[in-house]
């Protein structure tokens, strides 16, 4: 099979996407300048027109407008935002429009509009150009929201998220953009909703997004050498997520870590340790552990940025806390149990 990068999946997919249905067009800032996108939408508007490319005036929220009404009157839009910061600023017609619609008139109404948000994180960019917001929209009922880490997810997703027929959050990490993995020829769908084991293992359970889905995989190797078999649970998608496959590994392992690269304080990693912590558990409650940003801002230093965004040996050191952990709640759960059965008899 071929190797793309995960750039180049999103490109294929895009071309894909324009060439089978008329209806799909894409709008946003920079949609003709590799600058913005990088190779992701490289020479569309040359293949297919700018009247389907269209490069939009520095408004996101009328840009986003438009958009949610050509898909209300049967357009697949999808709409580009190089930063996702500043896609706040079209947060009107996201949440109070397009999540609602559909709902508001009994689901006679759909809005197949994918919106696409890039996170800039890195660079020394800063606190207003690396924000990574996807709890934000996850909270909101009406929006599915994917992550993507992989050149084959990253194809798979977005063809999916265009022929969803809902409004689809589709967030892709630059950081990302550079990976490369094996990715089919043809379309097809990666399923909205449905995580993916990128490593089985025993002893511990990493469910992680996006580009920490990839600081997952590069720390279950280093867990491995110190004899530790890690299970690396990629999200995929996080509204909705794949709750029943995330519970079945903690079950199995009896504890968790939770990386996402975006602020610890309501994020996505506090919905999924809450949700964990509600499971009635057999035996006892798991042991969870989160690496995710600190609640700061970013900075526009690299050392700090260095300090700042979490890797393979931070969810390293969750492992050994939650491994910690684990063993006290068994030696303890243990003794429960003992005492509970000698007070039965």
């Amino acid at each position: 099979m071929r190797t793309l990068t995960y750039a180049q999946a999103m490109r294929e997919a895009f071309a894909q996407l324009l060439e089978s249905d008329p209806r799909v067009f894409v709008i946003g800032q920079g949609v003709w300048s590799p600058w913005y996108a990088g190779t992701s939408l490289k020479e569309l508007d040359k293949q297919f027109g700018r009247d389907r490319i269209i490069d939009s005036p520095v408004s996101e929220n009328a840009t986003t407008a438009a958009a949610v009404g050509a898909a209300l009157a049967g357009m697949r839009p999808i709409v580009f935002h190089p930063r996702m910061d500043f896609m706040l600023l079209a947060v009107d017609p996201i949440v109070n429009q397009a999540a609602n619609w559909s709902y508001i008139f009994g689901g006679q109404v759909q809005v197949p509009v994918v919106i696409r948000a890039s996170i800039n994180r890195g660079g020394e960019q800063g606190a207003q150009h690396s924000q990574a917001l996807q709890a934000f929209f996850m909270h909101v009922p009406g929006i599915k929201v994917v992550m993507p880490s992989t050149a084959h997810d990253a194809k798979g997703l977005l063809i999916a998220a265009v022929r969803d027929g809902n409004p689809v959050m589709y967030i892709d990490d630059r950081w990302l953009y550079e990976e490369s993995s094996e990715v089919p020829e043809e379309m097809y769908e990666v399923p909205i909703g449905l995580a993916a084991i990128r490593r089985s293992g025993a002893d511990v359970s990493i469910v992680a997004t996006s580009f920490m889905a990839m600081q997952a995989v590069a720390a279950a190797k280093l867990l491995e050498r110190r004899g530790i078999d890690a299970e690396v649970i990629d999200l995929r998608s996080i509204s909705p997520w794949d709750r029943d496959l995330v519970l079945k590994s903690v079950r199995k392992t009896g504890c968790v870590v939770l990386a996402d690269a975006a602020w610890r304080t309501c994020g996505v990693a506090a919905e999924l340790a809450a949700s964990i912590a509600e499971e009635p558990f057999e035996d006892m409650s798991p042991a969870i552990a989160r690496v995710c940003l600190p609640d700061v801002p970013a900075p526009t230093s690299a050392p700090l940025e260095k300090a700042y965004y979490p890797g393979p040996d931070d969810i390293v050191l969750a492992v050994e806390q939650v491994l910690d952990q684990k063993e006290k709640k068994w030696v303890t759960g243990s003794r429960s149990s003992i005492r509970k059965h000698i007070t039965a008899d």
